[in-house]
């Protein structure tokens, strides 16, 4: 990113309309609108400033529509393109979202939600063939991180052996895509591929973040409108390739010190992720003794964080910071007085919807071609 002195900015606000770095300046009044990050066509940060979220953004994710599952629409002919970034404003991002990819996108992961709800990660279901190589190829991922160890570096974050560990991997992404594809649609690789590659953090900045996230949804999704996974596996796309996309972005971050990409710090959900949040919430509805509260039961996250995703990121999260819970998680501790996880659930959806799916800096990647259509 160019390098900005920050002589260029104002005195009415905290960062720089440049380069989106803070300044010496005074912070903006707790009244600044959050839902006003999203900048212009010219204007592209890597990172959003960490703010804190005002009563306008949240009021707009309460007052947003609850979004409602769509079954995902088959491929009726195959003219397949390299995709390309074509979101660069709000007027792009409300386009995508009024037209039919973005409603069945987002129909889509409401879907993987409801297959999970009410279910522990452990209950049996039924794997077909590509789950099971999908599966396999996260294994494998997960496998090479151990095959590449870290260098040692004066820099805290940012350890340069992930570039390695993505290098071999995207060198990889095509035959890994031929244990997935039929022959009729093996030309779909020119188009799946950059889903699958850019899942996994950038290597240029040596970072990770919900956009990441997104993209390995969106990769699932291409996989469906492709035929290639049905309905009737949705469920197994959450309970196994979910939780080993997770542990293997864990390791990740762990092992290389992946800065998080976009993150709102304090301010955010989570450093990271979002989706474990949303289906995690789906399997604890309607459960019996564990309410949103019990996220503060040490016992709790010890004895079921291995069967429901939501208790697996907060200890995750418990066990990278030290601090407070609520100091360094406010929102996580918020969400954890909320009455029921039914309510968590439908307010996350929305939330992502909006925070997500609905911000340029995170949108701006996101790519368009023949199956997921501009």
């Amino acid at each position: 990113m160019e390098h900005c002195n920050h002589q260029h900015q104002t005195p009415t606000s905290a960062t720089c309309f440049k380069c989106s770095g803070s300044t010496t300046f005074s912070p903006p009044p707790p009244s600044h609108s959050f839902s006003h990050m999203s900048p212009p066509p010219t204007y592209c940060p890597i990172r959003a400033p960490a703010i804190p979220p005002d009563p306008l953004s949240q009021r707009n994710i309460v007052l947003a529509p609850v979004p409602q599952a769509l079954p995902v629409p088959p491929l009726d002919e195959y003219k397949f393109v390299v995709p390309t970034k074509r979101i660069r404003s709000v007027d792009d991002i409300r386009r995508f979202h009024d037209f039919d990819s973005g409603k069945h996108f987002l129909g889509f992961i409401v879907s993987l939600s409801d297959s999970i709800r009410g279910r522990k990660i452990s209950d049996p279901c039924h794997v077909s063939e590509p789950v099971t190589a999908i599966v396999q190829i996260l294994e494998t991922l997960t496998m090479w991180i151990d095959e590449i160890p870290p260098v040692q570096q004066a820099a805290r974050y940012g350890n340069v052996a992930y570039r390695t560990w993505h290098g071999r991997m995207v060198e990889n992404a095509e035959s890994f895509m031929m244990r997935v594809l039929q022959d009729d649609v093996i030309k779909s690789t020119v188009e799946i591929v950059p889903y699958f590659t850019d899942s996994f953090g950038n290597p240029s900045r040596i970072d990770y973040g919900t956009g990441h996230e997104t993209n390995f949804a969106a990769w699932l999704y291409c996989l469906v409108r492709l035929e290639e996974i049905v309905e009737q596996d949705y469920t197994a796309l959450v309970a196994r390739v979910f939780v080993k996309y997770l542990d293997l972005m864990r390791k990740l971050q762990l092992v290389y010190c992946l800065e998080p990409a976009g993150s709102h710090g304090v301010w955010g959900l989570d450093d990271y992720q979002f989706l474990p949040y949303v289906f995690g919430s789906s399997q604890l509805i309607d459960h019996k003794y564990m309410k949103p509260k019990s996220i503060h039961n040490r016992d709790i996250l010890d004895n079921f964080s291995k069967d429901y995703m939501y208790l697996a990121c907060i200890a995750f999260i418990r066990k990278v910071k030290k601090s407070a819970f609520a100091e360094h998680s406010p929102m996580l501790d918020d969400i954890s007085g909320v009455q029921n996880w039914n309510k968590v659930n439908i307010g996350l959806l929305k939330m992502y919807k909006v925070e997500v799916l609905e911000k340029v800096p995170i949108m701006q990647h996101f790519l368009f071609g023949s199956i997921i259509e501009w």
